[in-house]
């Protein structure tokens, strides 16, 4: 710790102890907020860790699907079947804030003009397979956002409270001990100029005493004898 020269003065003292309760009260905010943003992180790290594993077995058995269905049809022919979307989906993203941090929210619209089927392609032609991994696919899309939103949200909260945590860190481990260690500097260098202040004191009365007991004899030496 690098060290800090100051003028030892009850002023100066005043102001370091002011200094040190205010990290005090600084500490004990960001302790709060560091504690709060863990909860809020394992919360949702535990929401993803659900959704992750729904959303892999469901695209298990959409590859699946979509596996079987190149088997029994020709690629050509998937080509052409998926190469063009029926429906549009229109993602708008917001921002919530959690703690100080700003999270993202996505939102999907899907505009299907009236027709709720997903196919965008003819049925006599392709396999119950391809119908089966589409119908599969589009009904995990709104687990997919909401998995990318969680796992954005995470990282966004873990980077906040490595910043938070650093700072509980630089004014419990650095600050508030350097604030301490100055007051003490400061207590024990005024201590240290009483004493020598009150020993001053002290040694101009006894030499008053002692001028004062000289004083007698002195007037006793100038009478002139009888």
């Amino acid at each position: 710790m690098a060290e800090i020269r100051v003028n030892p003065t009850r002023m100066e003292m005043k102001r370091y102890q002011a200094r040190y309760q205010t990290a005090r009260r600084g500490h004990k905010l960001l302790k709060d907020k560091r504690d709060e943003l863990m909860r809020l992180f394992l919360d949702v790290v535990r929401e993803d860790r659900v959704l992750r594993e729904r959303v892999e077995a469901a695209l298990a058995d959409v590859y699946a699907g979509f596996s079987v269905a190149g088997a029994v049809s020709s690629p050509q022919m998937l080509g052409e079947a998926l190469i063009c979307p029926k429906t549009e989906g229109e993602l708008s993203v917001g921002f919530r804030n959690l703690m100080s941090v700003n999270v993202p929210v996505f939102n999907l619209q899907i505009h299907t003009d009236g027709n709720t089927e997903h196919y965008n392609y003819g049925l006599a032609f392709t396999s119950g397979e391809l119908d089966v991994a589409v119908a599969a696919l589009n009904g995990i899309l709104t687990d997919l956002l909401r998995m990318a939103e969680l796992e954005k949200t995470a990282q966004l909260l873990a980077e906040e409270i490595e910043r938070t945590r650093r700072r509980v860190n630089a004014l419990e481990y650095i600050l508030m001990p350097q604030y301490l260690e100055i007051i003490r500097t400061i207590r024990m260098r005024l201590e240290e100029n009483e004493r020598g202040n009150t020993t001053r004191l002290m040694k101009v009365k006894d030499m008053m005493l002692a001028a004062q007991l000289r004083q007698p004899d002195d007037a006793d030496e100038d009478d002139p004898p009888s």
